[in-house]
């Protein structure tokens, strides 16, 4: 079972077993740009995803 993964409006599907900097990675997204979540938690870039995650990534904003 794939790792599901949505930031803004669109989803995306990963292998289980990576580490979500790598699944960003794959899918050309900054991981400074966004914060990923899992049932509402943060969880780190280093994190191992699992089968069956659901990952919302927040997009960072800054601004002065």
């Amino acid at each position: 079972m794939p790792v599901r993964m949505r930031f803004r409006d669109k989803h995306y599907e990963v292998r289980a077993g990576m580490t979500v900097r790598d699944a960003l990675r794959k899918l050309e997204i900054q991981p400074e740009a966004v914060i990923p979540t899992r049932e509402g938690e943060l969880i780190t870039e280093d994190e191992i995803l699992r089968e069956g995650d659901e990952i919302r990534l927040v997009a960072v904003i800054s601004g002065g």
